[in-house]
């Protein structure tokens, strides 16, 4: 049985009450929409003080990002829009963030190097969108379900990003942003295959007899 993610859980156990207050799914999604672009915005100032907000604004953004589709369900509020508009919101959050982190970092021992990165790191977010949205049309999701992450024990690949403000609070984001770059370099290359492998699986039982 698939373990769910602790994001997840948490999300699960606000939903209800959500519900009760009125809140739609996508007004969580507009809230995380808001959040991410202000934590990216206040890194883009290139103060750390402002950096250190930054972190903990896109941190909470990302944790809310999980009550949208947990409310859509729990309410039976699904819809198309609501699907696409947490893809879109998610990207822009995530190479927003990458951009504005390169640019404070470009300030530093980094330098261009900063900026290469981000510009890196950016530009993979925004390649992951159209791949996922493939991923989940060759896998028939439907009901505002998308695909999972690699995971292990609770946590996802994608739950790294929840380091961002205590690493960045503890003055350690330069090498931390290199491993981000990597580490969205490695899901953007896990999407592709795993849409490559998919096709071709589709591919070989057509060919079957």
């Amino acid at each position: 049985m698939e373990k769910v993610p602790y994001d997840a859980r948490l999300a699960r156990a606000c939903v209800p009450s959500l519900t009760r207050w009125g809140v739609t799914p996508n007004q969580m999604t507009t809230l995380s929409l808001l959040l991410g672009l202000a934590g990216a915005g206040l890194f883009a100032l290139g103060d750390g003080a402002a950096a250190n907000w930054g972190a903990g604004l896109f941190v909470l953004a990302r944790v809310l990002d999980h009550f949208d589709g947990e409310l859509a369900r729990y309410s039976g509020q699904t819809s198309r829009f609501g699907y696409y508009y947490d893809y879109v919101t998610g990207m822009l959050s995530y190479a927003l963030l990458f951009a504005a982190i390169g640019y404070h970092l470009s300030l530093g021992p980094l330098g261009l190097w900063a900026w290469l990165i981000g510009g890196l790191a950016a530009g993979i977010a925004a390649l992951s969108m159209p791949i996922n949205l493939l991923l989940d049309r060759e896998k028939g999701l439907t009901g505002g379900r998308a695909i999972g992450y690699p995971g292990f024990g609770g946590f996802e690949l994608e739950d790294g990003i929840y380091l961002l403000a205590p690493i960045t609070w503890l003055g350690l984001l330069g090498p931390f942003f290199v491993l981000v770059g990597v580490g969205a370099t490695v899901y953007a290359l896990w999407s592709l295959w795993s849409l490559i492998r998919l096709r071709m699986a589709r591919g070989s039982s057509s060919a079957l007899p």
